[in-house]
């Protein structure tokens, strides 16, 4: 409880702003935007309050990264945390509570999209060999690896040695299931970004995350998840959904297995598109949702094992079946 106190108490994350000014997604003068690796990419602002612990107005510059909060938060709550692997990361308690602590030098690494760049406390090295001195020239704009060979040098080594310890873990292709049932929590979030669909059924978007499925108009579409159930028993199911009310009295299926549950839409909810009014950057459609509503469907009886879990429609009176947002599954204890 101490530990969940000190994190809602102490702690706000801000993550960089994109306003309705900025198409690009960049931040002012920096080099890169999101999903790159250059500090325009990566730099995110970090603000704590800890009335009574942390003094306030006190600025840090040394460079931390996200893997530093776990490390961090499990130190100042007291808590004897021992991961099974070691930890990228170390706490910054030092640098919060102390004035002029000892501190050692430190490289982070940032990798997206099989490029990787490599930030000392002075200098980053870009993912295409580019050494920019971050003091002088935060914008990145001057490479210096022919005036600082030895430098670029060290950084690139450390950059290799790298992407060959922590990469080469990495599968070539994901062939993880989704997890239904962990022991941990009582319920499972089956969203939309995650499945697969077929026949006439269209994402929403291209971009997965906040998208839902639209043009489900043949009982030969379906939508499937390749899922393992962690533990049997029974769960309840609600959905996610909106369907005007002209197409109202579809009739559906939920099937794992031998495992099926059916439903039917009985009620219309077609509310309008929303988007995030003020980022304006993502006017391709991305983030655009609506107010889905949630149907509970029924229980199921799940068996533990892999498998893949399956909507399909059985009945279509309309034009469409739903746009469909959302399972939720909740373990009856």
């Amino acid at each position: 409880m101490k530990f969940i106190i000190l994190f809602i108490s102490f702690l706000i994350i801000i993550s960089p702003a994109f306003s309705s000014v900025n198409p690009e997604r960049k931040q002012d003068d920096m080099k890169g935007k999101k999903g790159h690796t250059d500090k325009g990419g990566v730099r995110s602002p970090l603000f704590m309050k800890w009335e009574g612990n942390l003094e306030a107005g006190k600025t840090i510059t040394q460079i931390t990264g996200a893997i530093d909060l776990l490390p961090t938060l499990s130190d100042l709550a007291g808590i004897d945390y021992e991961p099974q692997k070691a930890l990228d990361g170390i706490s910054l308690k030092p640098l919060l509570l102390e004035e002029n602590p000892d501190w050692e030098e430190r490289l982070i690494f940032s990798h997206w999209a099989k490029k990787t760049s490599v930030r000392s406390q002075h200098y980053r090295l870009g993912h295409a060999g580019k050494l920019f001195d971050m003091i002088e020239d935060p914008g990145q704009t001057m490479d210096i690896s022919a005036q600082k060979p030895e430098i670029a040098e060290q950084l690139t080594k450390a950059k290799e040695k790298w992407e060959r310890e922590v990469l080469s873990e990495l599968p070539e292709e994901d062939t993880r299931t989704f997890p239904i049932g962990h022991h941990e929590y009582s319920f499972t979030q089956i969203p939309a970004r995650d499945g697969i669909a077929s026949g006439n059924i269209l994402r929403s978007n291209k971009f997965p995350n906040c998208s839902f499925f639209s043009n489900w108009t043949s009982i030969s579409d379906s939508i499937s998840w390749e899922a393992e159930v962690l533990e049997s028993g029974e769960y309840e199911v609600a959905f996610y959904y909106t369907c005007p009310a002209e197409d109202i009295g579809s009739v559906f299926e939920l099937s794992f297995g031998k495992s099926k549950l059916s439903g039917k839409i009985t009620e219309a909810h077609n509310p309008p598109l929303t988007g995030m009014e003020h980022d304006r950057a993502r006017a391709r459609g991305e983030s655009y949702v609506k107010d889905f509503k949630r149907m509970p469907l029924g229980t199921i009886d799940l068996e533990h094992g892999k498998g893949f879990l399956t909507l399909k429609a059985l009945e279509i009176p309309g034009s469409q079946v739903m746009d469909f947002r959302l399972l939720m599954l909740t373990r009856v204890e």
